[in-house]
């Protein structure tokens, strides 16, 4: 089982955006108001669980873009 990286690789960036070059992914991306970082060759990168959230039509937060942290509750158990 191939493990996801934390960030969307370029053929999944080309997919949402629609376009394979960087600055018109760059383009859209603003206009859209999605957050993302530049490399030094000028290539956009957008975090997985960001684009997971923006994709679900929910607004990233720092509070939902965690994962949830729980302990183990027996006290219900016999």
């Amino acid at each position: 089982m191939e493990m996801q990286r934390e960030t969307l690789a370029e053929d999944e960036l080309a997919t949402i955006t629609g376009y394979q070059t960087p600055s018109r992914q760059i383009q859209w991306l603003m206009d859209n108001h999605w957050q993302f970082v530049l490399t030094g060759a000028r290539r956009p990168i957008v975090g997985r669980m960001y684009a997971r959230l923006k994709l679900a039509g929910v607004k990233p937060s720092a509070s939902n873009a965690i994962a949830e942290a729980w302990t183990l509750d027996l006290a219900n158990v016999s």
